[in-house]
């Protein structure tokens, strides 16, 4: 109900701050209903926007082509980076994030302390938040801009071209209405009014978050774990096994609400480096997140190399990469490379010259010391890992209950 309740003054902020735009004065403050025939304008516009390949350079690319209902809201092929740009062969250097559950993540932060709810408000558990893979951004609206401004996404350079766009895709009527002018709008309230229609669109509760999946079910007591789902979630949980759920954390929060699946806080995990990504053919290039090269605000933060941040596991099963550079294709490869990171580096990183393993080899020597040693990683080369092969099935099958769309099969 929260939820409902910020998209929904959002949603009338939007609208409202659109006429303010135009004029110039403030708007009057919208009544209840037209609250919410503005948030219903605007979600429906958000939609339409969503699935249209209109406002791309290449008019053939929409939101919805790289992130896809039927994936979770990410990307459909097992490309480690999708093709865009004017003729649609313009590759990028990161995987498709998840659009799914992103409702609850907090603004980006450098020190997030826990609520007073907590054990122990006074740790600091260090950057957290913002949305896309380096939490350089806060608002859907922001993240929306990002895509249609990139050279390898949808090819924009102004926002001359993406307002000519939306008066040639017949959006021009729909705008106007929602801002409340008349006439065809100006380029900076069709832009505005576009970008925040698609925040709105994806606060939209029945499609980005849905909480459907078995574990929900489970959660409200109309399901049962089978065994072997019940084994991997004890093992997710397990500080000595899994221990997933130190970042991926499995409980409700303080309130009530669902569990996220996610921290929300930037992590280095020394995922190996990707040689399907055209970008890393040249040696000196490096994405280091946090610190670059995309974000630009903490390039000289050393300590911040190669943090990313912790997506939720929410429809982890319908992915077809994983980690921020698509490195694996497989649930089964992702879980495994957790658990055997430190004890056989040798099958995850390449070599150096003399033979020996370069662990963390997406990283710059400096920027090593950062990746996270927390188990399963405080094992030792050679030694045992945190999980047996039937374990990592038991936890591969849990994942599979986070997916949404669940329903009670017949007795």
């Amino acid at each position: 109900m929260i939820l409902c309740i910020v998209a929904t003054i959002g949603a009338a902020a939007a609208a409202h701050s659109a006429v303010t735009e135009r004029s110039g004065r403030a708007a009057p403050e919208p009544s209840r209903a037209q609250v919410r025939q503005q948030v219903k304008a605007l979600g429906a516009l958000g939609q339409a926007l969503f699935f249209d390949p209109a406002l791309s350079g290449s008019g053939k690319l929409s939101c919805a082509s790289c992130h896809d209902p039927a994936h979770g809201f990410a990307a459909a092929s097992d490309l480690a980076v999708q093709l865009g740009g004017g003729d649609l062969q313009q590759p990028g250097v990161r995987a498709v994030p998840s659009l799914k559950y992103l409702q609850a993540v907090p603004p980006f932060t450098e020190h997030f302390f826990e609520s007073e709810d907590d054990a122990d408000e006074s740790i600091d558990n260090g950057p957290t938040g913002g949305l896309t893979w380096d939490g350089r951004v806060d608002r859907g609206q922001q993240q929306a801009k990002i895509p249609l401004f990139s050279d390898f996404e949808m090819g924009n350079k102004s926002d001359e071209d993406i307002a000519r766009r939306l008066i040639a895709a017949d959006y021009g009527a729909r705008i106007a209405a929602i801002a409340g002018v008349q006439g065809t709008p100006d380029t900076s309230v069709l832009v505005n009014t576009a970008l925040k229609a698609l925040e709105v669109f994806e606060q939209d509760y029945g499609t980005f978050y849905p909480y459907t999946s078995k574990y929900d079910a489970v959660l409200a007591g109309k399901a049962v774990l089978t065994p072997q789902e019940a084994r991997g979630l004890d093992l997710f949980n397990a500080p000595a096994k899994g221990n997933c759920a130190s970042c991926h954390v499995s409980q409700r929060g303080n309130d009530g609400t669902p569990p996220q699946f996610t921290d929300y806080g930037l992590i280095a995990l020394g995922a190996p480096r990707n040689p399907e990504i055209p970008a890393n053919k040249d040696s000196h290039y490096v994405d280091l997140g946090l610190c670059g090269p995309l974000r630009t605000d903490f390039l000289n933060r050393t300590d911040y190399c190669g943090l990313f941040r912790t997506p939720t596991l929410r429809n982890v099963a319908l992915r077809k990469t994983f980690f921020h550079n698509g490195v694996f294709h497989s649930l089964q490869q992702a879980v495994e490379f957790y658990v055997e990171r430190e004890t056989r580096p040798e099958r995850w990183y390449s070599h150096k010259p003399d033979g020996s393993v370069d662990k963390y080899d997406d990283l710059p020597q400096a920027a090593k010391a950062n990746v996270n040693m927390d188990p399963p990683f405080d094992r030792h080369a050679g030694e045992a890992p945190a999980l047996t092969p039937d374990e990592i099935q038991d936890v591969i099958s849990f994942l599979g209950t986070l997916t949404d769309g669940y329903s009670q099969p017949e007795q």
